[in-house]
């Protein structure tokens, strides 16, 4: 995968005290922009054409796609073969998923590349692109979650307890909000060092799936 210019874009990273609120308001973007049509097979019009917006929309909206293709694997008049071939297309959409956050990795790899470390300079738990990735999946349960505290058809009970959840959704994102915006200023500034380890999935390669590899004839 190829990493993009260190030029391209440089506003949503100029700065980082404010980075994370504006990937936030790219992934609610892209979420409103799939409940335009709300349908799975829909296709996607990305409205930016390059750069770490580009691969941060196309991300967000693989996750909303799949959100609601879990959503169909699970209805309970499904045909076995129906959902066979939705477990193959979450699959696809978490290798494509996987694919996006490698992306935004290798974007702030080369963007950060030059910094100069400190010599105690620690090492983050998680890259950033994938706390960028639980912030997509965040906003996802935030927008459903609001949903559920709207339903005409709801008991008050279930609209109450919602709520609650919400209401503990909103400050989980106001912490990864923040924790993103200090790893990134951590990492600009030389005081963690950026690495990162690819995820390397095996299920969907042939050459490290040994039910793949070891019987293909059977499936030929």
């Amino acid at each position: 995968m190829n990493a993009y210019p260190n030029d391209q874009f440089p506003d949503l990273l100029s700065d980082l005290g404010n980075f994370s609120e504006k990937v936030n308001a790219l992934y609610l973007q892209a979420i409103d922009d799939y409940h335009v049509f709300n349908s799975i097979d829909a296709p996607i019009s990305n409205p930016y054409q390059a750069g770490l917006e580009q691969v941060l929309y196309q991300k967000c909206w693989i996750d909303t796609v799949q959100w609601h293709v879990e959503d169909e694997v699970r209805r309970p008049d499904i045909t076995g073969n129906d959902a066979l071939l939705m477990k193959r297309r979450i699959d696809a959409l978490n290798q494509e998923r996987t694919n996006q956050v490698e992306l935004i990795d290798n974007y702030l790899l080369m963007k950060y590349r030059d910094v100069q470390l400190y010599p105690n300079a620690r090492i983050n738990t998680e890259s950033p692109a994938w706390a960028l990735d639980r912030l997509s999946i965040l906003a996802l349960k935030i927008y459903h979650m609001a949903i559920e505290t709207k339903r005409d058809d709801a008991s008050p009970e279930h609209v109450f307890t919602c709520a609650g959840k919400l209401a503990v959704l909103y400050e989980q994102r106001d912490d990864i909000l923040k924790s993103i915006n200090e790893l990134l200023q951590d990492i600009s500034s030389g005081q963690k060092c950026m690495k990162v380890y690819r995820q390397m999935k095996m299920y969907n390669d042939p050459n490290l799936n040994p039910v793949l590899y070891q019987r293909p004839s059977k499936f030929l």
